[in-house]
Formats: C-alpha cells, sequence, structure tokens
C-alpha cells in the first residue's frame, strides 16, 4: 500500500499536532515509552510514514518523514501534575484515529477539547485523611490514633492544596505539609492519647510519599529511558527529602521524637 503524499503544510500540521499531544502526556505524568508509542501511532495513522521521538527531563522532539522528507518540531514542557484522564482520554482519541473515525481536523479539536479531571478538593481531603488513618488502624492503632491521624493527615493536605493552588515551590510545600501534619500528630504523644500515639506521626504523613513518580522513574530506567528515569528519581527522592526536613524541623521545635 503506497502512502499518499502529503503536502508541506498538511505534513507540518500533523507533526505540530502530534507534539502538542507528546506534550500534553509528558505534562501529566507518562511515562516515556508510553508517550514515544502513542506519538508513532497517532502520526501514521494522521498519513506519516514514520515517527521519530525524542525525549528529555523537560523538552520533546518529533520528526514526522513522509517520502524522504523530514518535518521536525520541538515543544518545552512543565509540569502540570499527574492526571491520569488526560493520559486516557488521548489514548481513546488516538484509537478513534486508528480506526479511522477521526480525520486531522476533528483529532486536534477533540486534543484540546480535553481538561484535566479534577475531583473537590474536600471530598479529596477527607478520602486522604480517611486512606491515611486506615493505614493507623491497620497497623493496631485504636480509635484515638484514627481520629488524630485523619486530623492530622487532612490538615497537612489542606496546606498541600492552598499551597499548590498558589503555584508555591513544591519542595516547600512538602516541607510545610509535613511540618503540619507532624506537629499535630504530636499533640498525641504529648499528651498519650490513644494506645500507640506513635502511629499517628508515622501514618499522618505518608500522603506525602511520591509514589507515582517513583514508579514512573522504574519503568523509565527498566525501559531504557535511563536519563529521564534518573531525572524522575531524583525529583522524587528530594519531594521525600522535603517531606523528612519538615517532620526533624516539627519534632525539634516541639521536643517529641514519636517514632523515631
Amino acid at each position: 500500500m503506497t502512502t499518499p503524499a502529503l503536502c508541506d503544510q498538511q505534513q507540518s500540521t500533523i507533526v505540530t499536532h502530534v507534539v502538542e499531544t507528546g506534550m500534553r502526556l509528558m505534562q501529566h505524568g507518562a511515562e516515556s515509552k508510553f508517550v514515544e508509542q502513542t506519538l508513532m501511532r497517532l502520526g501514521i495513522a494522521l498519513g506519516l510514514d514514520s515517527v521519530e521521538v525524542g525525549i528529555t527531563a523537560n523538552a520533546l522532539l518529533v520528526t514526522g518523514i513522509v517520502n524522504q522528507c523530514c518535518v521536525t518540531s520541538s515543544r518545552r514542557f512543565y509540569d502540570r501534575g499527574i492526571n491520569m484522564y488526560v493520559v486516557s482520554e488521548i489514548q481513546r482519541v488516538t484509537i478513534r484515529v486508528e480506526k479511522k473515525q477521526l480525520n486531522l481536523a476533528q483529532s486536534i479539536k477533540l486534543m484540546r477539547q480535553i481538561k484535566p479531571l479534577k475531583y473537590n478538593r474536600y471530598l479529596v481531603m477527607v478520602m486522604i485523611g480517611l486512606s491515611c488513618a486506615s493505614l493507623s488502624r491497620l497497623f493496631g492503632g485504636d480509635s484515638w490514633v484514627f481520629v488524630l491521624t485523619f486530623i492530622a493527615s487532612t490538615s497537612a493536605m489542606f496546606v498541600r492544596q492552598s499551597l499548590a493552588h498558589r503555584h508555591h515551590n513544591p519542595f516547600l510545600i512538602f516541607m510545610i505539609s509535613a511540618f503540619v501534619a507532624t506537629t499535630i500528630a504530636s499533640i498525641g504523644v504529648r499528651f498519650q492519647l490513644g494506645n500507640q500515639p506513635e502511629l499517628i506521626m508515622a501514618a499522618s504523613v505518608l500522603l506525602l510519599v511520591p509514589g507515582f513518580p517513583l514508579i514512573n522513574a522504574v519503568f523509565d530506567m527498566v525501559k531504557g529511558y535511563v536519563i529521564n528515569g534518573m531525572t524522575r528519581w531524583i525529583i522524587a527522592s528530594l519531594l521525600t527529602i522535603s517531606a523528612a526536613a519538615g517532620i526533624a524541623l516539627s519534632m525539634t521545635i516541639t521536643g517529641i521524637q514519636g517514632w523515631l
């Protein structure tokens, strides 16, 4: 089957659409291998002969080839927060393009209509608080431990969301959130509330574990994207260190060592 020749303008439009799609995937936490495969599938489905993708820690480079004619486009991307809704919706549009249900104009229109799905912030706070409190219960804590863990982790999540909404530095956000959670949890240790009050201090900061970035870092390194994986690993490690600094600062000020 011979691929019909594309005019320069159409080829350029396809490449621009492909690189902007990849930029959104990287901004919302997709792993590097998935991004590369999705862009190649999308570009070929839209009429390109082949697609070459280069991914760095903060930039994306895409080359679309038709009849030995190359068009290259690059984009710098910034972290917009993990949002798997955006990633899954882009995947759905790509599949529809592959099935010839969408043309180039329709694909561009649908991609631009995809917006990050955000849950109500108070619902997120409550659910995070319940998850941390449930972990304290699993570790053997009683009702006092459960309630204080819920209050400490919910308060920390409120602070984290408020600071993130104002676009503060993420490392500073993690440190302050850990400080708030540990300070509130230290009340339980000070007054010996519950059967194991030290569990409050341990369970209330679990919301600050950067699990998703660490998983993506491992996947990237295993699949051959070593530099991207190491970059994500370093960022996740710095977030962990920031949280640890907040915990240490709170323990120093309150004089309560808790679970250490």
